[in-house]
C-alpha cells in the first residue's frame, strides 16, 4: 500500500505509460504537478516559452513517432493557448494528452483567478476530455486518456486536474495498466470481395493514400497493394512518405497545389481507391466535379467519414492496414499498359517544375539542394505557407512520419516547435525545418528553447518579407489589393537567432547558399539560415479556391495568370 497525492499518482501513471518526455509552463494550477514531476527520475520536462509551443512540441514527439505524447498547460491563460496545438492535433489525428491544472473544485464556476471553462472549451476539439472530480478518479482517467488518444482514429485528449485533486492524498493498493491501442476492428468480407471485383474490373484506377495509412501503419501494405495492381498513386499532403517520391506509379499530392498532371489524371479515372483520407477540400476541389466518371471505394477507421462528402460505391469501415491486407490477395496482377502510358505521357507532359525553377536560388532549387545535401536520412518540419506547398511539391519524401506539417488547422508558427519535439524523440537524425518570415514570427521565442535543448534542427526561412500565400491570392482574385500582406521593415533573423544564442547565417550577406548550407547541415545544435525569396515567386498550378481541380492555373506548358 502507498500513500502518495494526485499529483504524484498522475507523474507516476505517466511514467508507466513510458512517457520520457512533457512539454509544458509551470504556473499557479499545476504547480504541485511540476512539483511532483521535480521528483520524477524517468521524464525529462521542456520548458518551451508558450503554450502552444509546448503542444506543437507534443505533437513533433507523437508524429515523428506513432506514440502519445504529453503536454502540461496551467489554468486560465495557459489552457487557452494550448487551445491552437490541440485543435491542430484532432483535425490531422495526431495522439496527444494535454494535462491542465485547474482552479479548486470549490471554485469552479466562481470567475476565480486564471478561471476558464477548459473542458466546455474543448469537448469540439478533442476526442475526449475530463473534469477530475476525485483523486481516486486518476487511477482510470490517465489510462483512458492514453487508450483513446491511441485507439482508432488518433487524437487529442485532454485532462483537466483542478488544484485540490492534485494535494489530495490516496492510498494505491493495485496499479492499472497502462493504457494501450484498442486491437483494430477489420473491415467485413463480403464488403472487401466486392471492392476486390471492382479494382480488379477497373481500367483507369487511381489509389489515394492519406495520413490514415501512416497512422494505421500500413505503409509496407499499402507499397504492396500498389505494386500487385499497378494501380497509379496520390497522396494527400498528410499521406506524403507512403510511397516514394521516385516510384513510377506516384503521382505525388493531389489538390489545390498539385502537378497539373495529377489532377488531368484523376479527372479520366474510372475508379478512385481513397486509404485513409477524408477527402478534404483542398484535395478535391469543388468536389460535385471531383473523378467525375468515377466509382469510389472509400478504407476508413472512423465510420462517419465514409460516404460524408463523397458518396462511397463500397465503404471499407476498419483498420486500413488490415482492409490492405485483405485486399492483396483478392486482386489479380494487372499490367494495365494503356492507362499506365496515358500517366506517363501527362507526366512528361506537365512536370511540376521546369529546369529554371531548380537552380538553387529559387524555391524549389532551395528544397531539392537541401534534400540532395542530407540525403534520405532527415526529418521534415514546415509552417504554413508557400513554403510549405513548395516543400510538398518538390522535396523527396520516401518514407512515413519524415514530413510533420500542419494539414487540416493550418497553423502557422507549427514548424518550429515540432521540428524540436522530432528532434528530441529522433536524436540521432538531422530536422529541417522550412519556414516563412511569417511563420517563423508566430512562435519566434521557441529559438530559446532549441537553444536549450540543443537540438539538431536547422531552420532554412524563404523569407519573402510578406504573408505570401495571403499575397498571392490577394493577388489574383482581389485586383492585386496587397493590403495587410506586405511586411513593412525587413527584420534581421540571423541577428535575432544569434541573440537567443543559436549560430545563424544570411544568404548573400554572410556566404553563398550551397556554403551555408554545407555548413548548418554539418555542425551539430539549432541553426537558422535566412535565405532571401522574390515576392513574385508564386506556387503554381493553383486551383481558385472553390473551383474543379481540372481548372489549374500556372505550372508548366500553362499560360499563367496574369
Amino acid at each position: 500500500m502507498e500513500t502518495m497525492r494526485g499529483a504524484e499518482l498522475t507523474i507516476r501513471l505517466l511514467e508507466r505509460q513510458g512517457i520520457r518526455t512533457i512539454a509544458g509552463i509551470p504556473g499557479g494550477a499545476n504547480l504541485p504537478l511540476y512539483d511532483a514531476l521535480f521528483k520524477s527520475t524517468t521524464i525529462k520536462h521542456v520548458l518551451t516559452r508558450h503554450e502552444q509551443g509546448a503542444g506543437f512540441l507534443a505533437q513533433g514527439i507523437a508524429r515523428s513517432t506513432g506514440e502519445a505524447a504529453v503536454c502540461f498547460a496551467t489554468s486560465g491563460p495557459g489552457a487557452t493557448n494550448v487551445l491552437t496545438a490541440i485543435a491542430d492535433a484532432y483535425l490531422d489525428s495526431i495522439p496527444v494528452v494535454c494535462i491542465t491544472g485547474q482552479v479548486p473544485l470549490s471554485m469552479i464556476g466562481t470567475d476565480a483567478f486564471q478561471e476558464v471553462d477548459t473542458y466546455g472549451m474543448t469537448i469540439p476539439i478533442t476526442k475526449h476530455n475530463y473534469l477530475v472530480r476525485s483523486v481516486e478518479e486518476l487511477l482510470q482517467v490517465i489510462p483512458h486518456a492514453f487508450r483513446l488518444a491511441l485507439s482508432g482514429r488518433p487524437g487529442p485528449v485532454v485532462v483537466d486536474i483542478p488544484k485540490d485533486i492534485q494535494m489530495a492524498e490516496i492510498e494505491i493498493a493495485e496499479w492499472p495498466d497502462p493504457g494501450c491501442r484498442d486491437i483494430p476492428v477489420q473491415a467485413e468480407g463480403p464488403a472487401l470481395e466486392v471492392a476486390a471485383g471492382m479494382i480488379n474490373a477497373a481500367k483507369r484506377p487511381i489509389l489515394c493514400l492519406g495520413g490514415g495509412i501512416i497512422h494505421g501503419n500500413a505503409t509496407r501494405c499499402a507499397r504492396m497493394f500498389v505494386e500487385k495492381g499497378n494501380i497509379p498513386t496520390t497522396m494527400t499532403l498528410m499521406g506524403l512518405g507512403t510511397l516514394p517520391s521516385d516510384n513510377p506509379l506516384s503521382l505525388g499530392m493531389l489538390g489545390m497545389h498539385a502537378a497539373r498532371s495529377t489532377n488531368m489524371i484523376l479527372e479520366e479515372c474510372d475508379l478512385f481507391i481513397s486509404a485513409g483520407a477524408r477527402f478534404d477540400d483542398r484535395a478535391t476541389g469543388k468536389l460535385m466535379e471531383f473523378c467525375p466518371d468515377a466509382n469510389v471505394i472509400h478504407m476508413d477507421i472512423d465510420p462517419s467519414e465514409v460516404s460524408k462528402l463523397r458518396a462511397a460505391n463500397v465503404g471499407l469501415v476498419g483498420d486500413v492496414r488490415l482492409s490492405l491486407e485483405a485486399l492483396l490477395p483478392l486482386i489479380e496482377e494487372k499490367g494495365r499498359e494503356s492507362w499506365l502510358y496515358r500517366v506517363a505521357s501527362l507526366k512528361r507532359r506537365y512536370p511540376m517544375a521546369d529546369t529554371v525553377e531548380l537552380i538553387p536560388e529559387k524555391p524549389y532549387g532551395l528544397i531539392l539542394k537541401t534534400a540532395e545535401m542530407v540525403q534520405d536520412c532527415a526529418l521534415v518540419a514546415t509552417d504554413v505557407g508557400k513554403h510549405q506547398m513548395w516543400t510538398a511539391q518538390v522535396y523527396p519524401f520516401d518514407k512515413p512520419r519524415q514530413l510533420l506539417t500542419s494539414g487540416g488547422l493550418g497553423t502557422m508558427g507549427f514548424g518550429l516547435p515540432a521540428a524540436i519535439g522530432a528532434s528530441l524523440a529522433n536524436p540521432g537524425k538531422r530536422v529541417l525545418c522550412f519556414t516563412g518570415d511569417g511563420s517563423l514570427q508566430m512562435n519566434i521565442q521557441e529559438l530559446a528553447t532549441a537553444v536549450e535543448q540543443q537540438v539538431n534542427v536547422t531552420i532554412i526561412i524563404m523569407n519573402n518579407n510578406s504573408l505570401g500565400l495571403v499575397r498571392q491570392q490577394q493577388h489574383l482574385f482581389y485586383s492585386a489589393n496587397h493590403f495587410a500582406s506586405d511586411f513593412q521593415i525587413d527584420i534581421d533573423f540571423a541577428v535575432i537567432a544569434r541573440g537567443f544564442g543559436m549560430r545563424s547565417y544570411n544568404v548573400g550577406a554572410d556566404g553563398s547558399l550551397v556554403d551555408i548550407l554545407v555548413t548548418a547541415l554539418n555542425e551539430p545544435g539549432p541553426c537558422l539560415v535566412n535565405v532571401p525569396i522574390g515576392r513574385e515567386e508564386e506556387v503554381y498550378p493553383m486551383v481558385p479556391p472553390g473551383a474543379a481541380n481540372i481548372e489549374m492555373i500556372g505550372g508548366v506548358n500553362a499560360k499563367q495568370p496574369a
